[in-house]
């Protein structure tokens, strides 16, 4: 009886052990992994776009290069001059003209790999009576039973708005190809996120050796007598009052240095690790323009030797960023605004008038000149123009 007392009163006494499951997580929360920025579309344009003079300046260059590449509207047999869309595209709505809405509708589409239109009012005839760009960040597609979109909805400061979408869509949603997404684009700054953060990395380092006097170009070594390595108080003061009067500033530059009895001069420069570590920055700097498509050439970045000019490099820029862009930006609003009016119009830009492009103008005007074998309207068709309405079958 005794015994089992004590065995009870030992067992109710018996200290608790507590242990928290998630303890080893907590302690090895972090540990030698790599920080990378935020991948959303806000996180990516602050970091990327707003604080990054790469992803800025590339952004900017294809965005005003697109922009500024005048249109053409034409159907199957002859190009407008004056076409009401024409007059709706020249002045958009009340606060843009046709480069400001199309450069904010490319800098939308680089950024997030989304660009959204709205169509404000309309006329008898069907067209809207002003168009605006809206921001990617703030929409969100509505997908219906079937897969496709049934509406969008644009929220801004806990608003949202609807927009339906029936035969005809008030939204044109021009996007670019996402492998593993249905409803969205995928945005430049997405592939080029890790260079951007590298390079980002690179100058906040460049910034915090510059904010710590940068790297000192020599040291002052005391050799005191008797195995004495410091100076004394008195003796350190006067030591870098000297240093700050009559060795530090513009003023001083080059001035020589006179060094008393016991100290040593010791001369320090770059380190090999910190030249590669300015390497890096300017291969993460050309890997963010290969996302973009500009050549980094163009942006002033060292060690690119892949065109041999200038112009040669601009061409290159031109032809295989800005026009493919431009083309399929275009050509989507053209449909779309084809839908409104019902009218089989095709809208795209007007290669005869990009600088760019004049000796691969010249030359194809030339070849197809030269070519007996062809018609007029064979001709014409080869260099996209509408065939002429008076001209026959055989030209």
């Amino acid at each position: 009886m005794l015994g089992k007392m004590f065995q009870r009163r030992s067992q109710a006494q018996a200290p608790q052990q507590k242990a928290s499951a998630a303890g080893p997580v907590f302690a090895w929360h972090g540990a030698g992994r790599v920080a990378w920025s935020p991948r959303d579309t806000v996180s990516l344009t602050r970091t990327g776009f707003a604080a990054n003079p790469v992803g800025f300046r590339a952004v900017r260059m294809i965005a005003e290069a697109a922009a500024a590449l005048p249109l053409v509207l034409q159907d199957g047999t002859q190009r407008f001059d004056q076409h009401p869309v024409l007059a709706l595209l020249a002045r958009p709505n009340g606060g843009q003209g046709y480069a400001e809405l199309f450069e904010m509708l490319y800098g939308q589409l680089l950024l997030s790999g989304n660009g959204y239109v709205e169509a404000v009012g309309g006329h008898d005839d069907g067209l809207p009576a002003e168009l605006h760009v809206l921001r990617s960040d703030r929409m969100s597609v509505i997908p219906g039973a079937d897969g496709w979109p049934i509406g969008y909805e644009y929220a801004v400061g806990g608003r949202k708005h609807r927009f339906a979408v029936g035969d005809v869509s008030p939204v044109c949603h021009v996007k670019t190809f996402h492998p593993q997404d249905d409803h969205y684009g995928l945005s430049p700054l997405q592939a080029a996120a890790m260079a951007l953060d590298v390079h980002n990395s690179a100058s906040r380092w460049s910034k915090a050796l510059l904010d710590n006097a940068a790297r000192p170009s020599g040291a002052i070594v005391y050799k005191g007598q008797e195995g004495q390595g410091s100076l004394s108080s008195d003796q350190y003061d006067r030591l870098v009052g000297e240093m700050e009067s009559h060795h530090q500033g513009a003023r001083n530059a080059g001035r020589p240095m006179l060094l008393e009895g016991g100290l040593d001069w010791k001369p320090m420069g770059f380190s090999p690790s910190d030249m590669e570590f300015q390497k890096t920055k300017e291969a993460a700097a050309r890997e963010v323009a290969l996302a973009f498509g500009v050549p980094p050439m163009l942006l002033g970045i060292p060690g690119d030797a892949t065109y041999a000019n200038y112009q040669e490099a601009n061409r290159a820029f031109y032809r295989l960023t800005v026009l493919p862009l431009a083309q399929r930006v275009v050509a989507t609003v053209g449909h779309w605004l084809s839908d409104h009016i019902g009218e089989a119009l095709q809208l795209k830009p007007d290669l005869d008038q990009v600088p760019a492009l004049a000796p691969e103008r010249d030359a194809q005007w030339a070849r197809v000149a030269k070519a007996d074998f062809l018609s007029e309207t064979e001709k014409r068709a080869l260099l996209g123009l509408p065939a002429l309405a008076d001209e026959g079958a055989d030209g």
